[in-house]
């Protein structure tokens, strides 16, 4: 008997260290990842508000070219020194904006 006695009260603290161990496991994906990539939706929709006419950009592509329209979820970048190389875009293809009066 007092050794059925001993497994029960053994398999009850197993069970509380168990969901501690999964809240701290939980707890640490939380820190690790979501939180740093919720940081970083942020920072990309402050970019993205900050875009004006005029500020280069560089797209997810690796082009390099200027903001010459902007439109609720489209800009017109140039690319080049040929001015008539104009191409419509997401804004989500913009991954790095240098603002023209810098």
């Amino acid at each position: 008997m007092l050794l059925a006695a001993s497994q029960s009260g053994g398999a009850g603290s197993f069970g509380i260290v168990g969901i501690v161990w999964f809240a701290v496991i939980i707890g640490m994906m939380y820190f690790m990842m979501i939180k740093p990539q919720k940081k970083q939706e942020s920072r990309q929709k402050e970019l993205m508000d900050s875009i004006e006419i005029g500020d280069s950009v560089l797209t997810t592509s690796g082009f390099y070219g200027m903001i010459i329209d902007i439109q609720d979820d489209t800009v017109i970048v140039e690319f080049g020194n040929n001015k008539n190389c104009r191409i419509p875009m997401q804004k989500q293809a913009i991954v790095d904006v240098e603002k023209a009066d810098a």
